[in-house]
């Protein structure tokens, strides 16, 4: 097996599992993708079209790319309903915009993010789609939950799955398993075409550091990012401090 073929099979292997493991996809599904026009919701639509017409429970595809008028993001939108009609998959775009100054206590990346997810929404309702799938891998779980540990004091990420009950619809994130240097190389192979951006807001995130963390980590230890996975399913209560407090309050109250 070639270098190419080897990646392709471990990319297929690993969203396979993840699809799975995690329960992402039922019998009669209707999923809205969300393309960006990154190479994660490229890669991401390619996986579930070909999914979709291989493998059982049956589902259905549709790509939905958001354009934020405010923001410096020049989509090839043609490229783009190419590349998703290509592969079977309908395409549909979406403009909206946000305005930074509307609530100062969240960052502009927030507000961007949360716009474009409720646009999503808005589309999925429109098709008579159950499920969004996002373009989030492997490393974008960790990251977050770095920064989540490290900024909000919480020990949380972005779930593979998401019931969102108030919308009632579901978030997928197929890619969860799927590393990101495995996606970058997809894409070099797959000659995907790379959408331009200027956010004004990008060097206010957090996660460019935190994408250098995670590597410092895997450079100590090879295996990290496995062992910080693992962990969220390896949660030793019994050894952290609100267990022994509450272990300690109850004893008191019991003499």
């Amino acid at each position: 097996m070639g270098k190419e073929e080897k990646l392709i099979h471990t990319i297929n292997r690993r969203f396979n599992k993840g699809v799975v493991e995690y329960g992402l996809i039922d019998e009669g599904d209707k999923i809205l993708v969300g393309l960006s026009g990154g190479k994660d919701s490229l890669a991401l639509l390619e996986l579930l079209a070909k999914r979709s017409r291989i493998y059982k429970p049956r589902f259905s595809v549709i790509a939905a790319h958001v354009v934020m008028s405010n923001i410096a993001y020049e989509s090839d939108t043609d490229y783009l309903r190419t590349f998703s009609e290509g592969l079977g998959v309908p395409f549909v775009s979406y403009e909206t915009s946000f305005d930074p100054s509307t609530d100062t206590r969240k960052s502009p990346c927030f507000l961007c993010s949360w716009n474009r997810r409720k646009a999503l929404f808005t589309i999925a309702k429109e098709q008579g789609c159950n499920k969004i799938a996002l373009g989030h891998h492997q490393d974008d779980i960790l990251e977050t939950l770095l920064m989540n540990m490290t900024f909000q004091g919480a020990f949380s990420t972005m779930p593979p799955r998401l019931v969102m009950r108030k919308f009632n619809m579901t978030i997928i994130r197929p890619l969860c398993l799927v590393h990101e240097a495995e996606l970058s190389e997809l894409a070099r192979i797959r000659e995907y075409h790379k959408q331009l951006k200027n956010c004004p807001y990008e060097k206010d995130s957090h996660r460019t550091n935190m994408k250098e963390v995670l590597r410092t980590l895997e450079r100590m230890n090879p295996e990290a990012r496995y062992s910080l996975w693992n962990s969220m399913t390896n949660v030793q209560a019994d050894l952290l401090p609100v267990y022994a407090e509450r272990r300690g309050a109850k004893t008191r109250s019991n003499n």
